[in-house]
């Protein structure tokens, strides 16, 4: 049985001997064999996010030009290890290499401490190979290894355990947050759910949110590649006022989690409660998937998003991301750092239009 570093640790069998790893690169990466095997072990984790799914270095390949490898662990013929990982570059901030890019959840899969460290070896040279600035793996729970000079820790997972019905589920919302519910129901707002069908509402409402926030918005193309890649798994809602799309939200469906990495809502309609409503049926619709968690996404602690997400009901989770740094610092990139507060003002300003043609090329070289 993996340890995922995203759950608590757990007794495990004796460590792996005879460990061998190795990169597979960009091709061999998205390769229908390659991943029909990484899924296989994913699944032995039991109850996860479907950011783990192997795919995913497809999905960012075709979506956002970024280049696949995977590391793998074996002993024999047996898997004992995993770490997808994406090289990010751009000639605006230079080279990454991160598992996974746009994904809250990822790093290291492992059977023991042992394949672990054989992964990250591994890492670690194939970052120096590619000479990137940093090796950034998104753990929840942190693998000890000398190479992780840097750990951010700043932000938590916000999730959610989901009863066996619809009526429970909302029997045990707080009165304030089903308030909100039934006066976002007394407007003339209609629900719609479906794939590539309805992408174009969906991002026409997240790209006039992102603009608002001053970040600059991934392609469209990534959504497209994303809904193709996981027909059954994935879904767009999105809620109308007559026509006008007003709020959305993408589902990921993983096993037994799931979660909503993308939604936004006009802030106009804001005093409308068009946002909670959407947020109750997202998470009706994830309990009669017959899902056990919700995942609301990452929020630094005490921020606006992290108050709206709790008064759901949602609990924080560790969010513990691991860095090996070869040049410069992990902070130069964050936005809390304040190093782009003046480009941030500046794209709040802009046209949306614009910021639809110049911001895919920005945000993929962002890790």
């Amino acid at each position: 049985m993996c340890v995922d570093s995203t759950k608590p640790s757990t007794p495990a069998k004796p460590e792996s001997s005879g460990v061998a790893t190795r990169v597979f690169g960009c091709s061999e990466a998205v390769r229908e064999g390659n991943l029909v095997r990484w899924t296989a072990y994913v699944r032995q984790c039991g109850e996860t996010s479907l950011c783990r799914h192997p795919a995913w270095l497809a999905v960012l390949a075709a979506g956002l030009k970024h280049r696949p490898y995977c590391v793998e662990a074996t002993v024999g013929e047996r898997i004992v290890g995993l770490l997808p990982v994406a090289l990010m570059k751009s000639a605006l901030f230079g080279k990454f290499l991160v598992s996974l890019p746009y994904l809250n959840v990822g790093g290291v899969l492992a059977d023991d401490a042992a394949a672990a460290r054989a992964v990250v070896r591994e890492a670690v040279a194939l970052a120096d190979r590619l000479e990137v600035r940093y090796l950034e793996l998104r753990h929840e729970r942190p693998w000890e290894d000398p190479a992780f000079g840097t750990t951010l820790t700043s932000k938590v997972h916000m999730r959610l355990k989901l009863p066996g019905s619809v009526d429970e589920l909302w029997k045990q919302l707080p009165s304030k947050v089903r308030n909100h519910v039934r006066q976002g129901e007394k407007h003339d707002f209609s629900i719609h759910w479906g794939g590539e069908g309805l992408l174009r509402d969906f991002y026409a409402v997240f790209a006039e949110n992102m603009r608002d926030l001053g970040t600059p918005v991934f392609s469209r193309r990534l959504f497209g590649s994303i809904l193709s890649t996981f027909p059954e798994e994935t879904e767009l809602c999105v809620v109308r006022q007559g026509v006008r799309p007003i709020a959305a939200a993408l589902l990921l469906h993983g096993w037994g989690v799931t979660e909503v990495p993308s939604a936004s809502s006009l802030h106009r309609f804001n005093r409308t409660n068009a946002n909670s409503l959407m947020y109750w049926h997202l998470l009706r619709r994830t309990v009669e998937r017959g899902q056990g968690v919700f995942d609301f996404g990452r929020s630094s602690v005490e921020s606006n998003t992290y108050t709206f997400k709790k008064q759901w009901g949602a609990l924080p989770e560790p969010a513990t991301w691991q860095y090996y740094v070869r040049k410069g610092s992990v902070g130069e990139m964050r936005r809390e750092s304040g190093n782009f507060a003046r480009l941030i003002a500046v794209w709040r300003r802009l046209p949306v239009w614009l910021t639809r043609l110049v911001g895919p090329s920005v945000v993929r070289g962002i890790p």
